[in-house]
């Protein structure tokens, strides 16, 4: 049997993928952004709408980073509202396990689903940094360590209110009791439409991989080249079973970028083009200060790397995610620029690029049809790099030849986002077993 595939689109707006010079380019702050994205995704058959979460503006060398997207609405409120403009579409929000509590999180999300008929989904980040808790009453008090012990705990914790009503309606008492939380009361909404709100998890490390086997029904992934993506398809598939769980139950899904021409040169050319546009020299000089952690302000981003070593504990920019083994990351990029012969920012841009898929929608439709029938992806997270009309060549010239494959759907057939990703309903806990 063919395998369907899962496509679902990121609002852009987040680091440098968006090219806001380009004249349409447009706010990524008001609605009708939003609602232009999410009606596109929705006339493409999409899967989900995915929002990004940023809970402090991100700083380097102590200022406002300019280069990076200004003002990110609050995620679930703009999801409640495009529930009211989408009929089948999933509504995916990024929420913090960090500064949120499961109560008032888990009333959120479930207010959401019932109020799409079904279609919310949670995407679970922690944060442990000082930096982005000095917004926040208990500060930066997490230990590193902490982070994903309490993501689990507070994962755990959510799906048991949203558990405690009876099947016939009836509140019961909750009690909670663990490391992170003690809570006891009575939850305030019914199980919404598709039992539990979808859980997606974006983790790298291995105890990222090791919570999204144990938790997550959707794992947002970086790797988009073939290679990465089979073997992390195979890694974190294989973990599930520790877990009594099935390789159906957890859909993996590349963040990628998409580039159309009318021939593959063309594709290509324009594709040079948005990431030049996309790191300009002071993006690609930022982006190198990200790893090494040093001021490089001095170095020609048209000139070779650094020939010296990345600090061990880079303290330049705050409020982004640690890109782990800079020492390595840095080594690889230099063996990149002497193979290729390539400055900084070609470096940067050759390094960084997302565009995954480039070429005639004929040979992109291909090519992702052989990701997935390579047990590379189960579907992909397209993130466009303009705002909001990003999708339409995609779901205008791809997606009728994805059709045509037989590889995706030709209509909804289910109302929840559970339906559309092929999950079950999560089992109701017996209410032997509830507290």
């Amino acid at each position: 049997m063919t395998r369907r595939m899962h496509l679902a689109a990121h609002f852009p707006g987040v680091n440098n993928t968006t090219v806001w010079a380009d004249p349409r380019s447009r706010s990524q702050i008001e609605f009708s952004s939003f609602e232009y994205l999410a009606r596109t995704a929705e006339r493409g058959l999409f899967d989900f709408f995915f929002l990004a979460e940023g809970l402090r503006l991100r700083e380097h060398k102590g200022r406002i980073h300019d280069l990076d997207v200004v003002g990110r609405p609050e995620s679930l409120t703009v999801l409640n509202a495009l529930a009211a403009v989408t009929d089948r579409l999933g509504l995916a929000a990024t929420v913090n396990a960090t500064f949120n509590e499961p109560y008032e999180l888990a009333r959120r999300l479930a207010t959401l689903d019932h109020l799409s008929g079904g279609r919310s989904a949670w995407n679970v980040v922690t944060s442990s940094d000082a930096f982005t808790g000095e917004n926040f009453r208990r500060g930066g008090y997490l230990d590193r360590a902490d982070r994903y012990s309490r993501a689990a705990e507070f994962v755990a914790t959510a799906r048991e209110l949203w558990d405690s009503w009876t099947p016939d309606g009836e509140p019961r008492p909750f009690a909670h009791q663990g490391h992170h939380f003690d809570i006891a009361g009575e939850f305030g909404l019914p199980r919404s439409p598709q039992g539990h709100p979808v859980v997606i998890q974006a983790g790298d490390s291995d105890e990222g991989r090791e919570f999204a086997a144990s938790t997550a029904d959707v794992v947002f992934t970086r790797h988009s080249s073939l290679e990465e993506g089979r073997s992390f398809y195979a890694d974190v598939k294989r973990r599930l079973a520790g877990y009594g769980r099935t390789p159906d139950g957890l859909k993996i899904m590349p963040g990628v970028g998409v580039v159309l021409g009318d021939t593959a040169a063309e594709a290509q050319e324009k594709a040079a083009v948005i990431r030049r546009q996309q790191t300009s020299p002071q993006t690609a000089l930022l982006t190198l200060e990200q790893i090494w952690g040093v001021d490089l302000s001095s170095y020609d981003p048209d000139g070779p790397l650094p020939d010296i070593d990345p600090v061990a504990e880079p303290s330049l920019t705050q409020g982004r995610t640690r890109r782990g083994d800079t020492v390595a990351i840095a080594e690889k990029w230099r063996a990149l620029s002497r193979e290729k012969g390539l400055s900084i920012r070609q470096t940067v841009i050759e390094a960084g690029g997302r565009q995954s898929f480039i070429g005639t929608p004929g040979a992109v439709a291909a090519e992702m049809e052989e990701f997935v029938r390579q047990d590379a992806a189960d579907g992909f997270i397209l993130v466009p790099h303009l705002t909001p009309g990003g999708l339409d060549e995609f779901v205008d010239q791809v997606v009728p030849l994805l059709q045509e494959r037989g590889v995706f759907r030709t209509e909804y057939r289910g109302t929840t986002l559970r339906s559309h990703l092929g999950l079950s309903e999560p089992p109701r806990l017996p209410l032997s077993a509830a507290p």
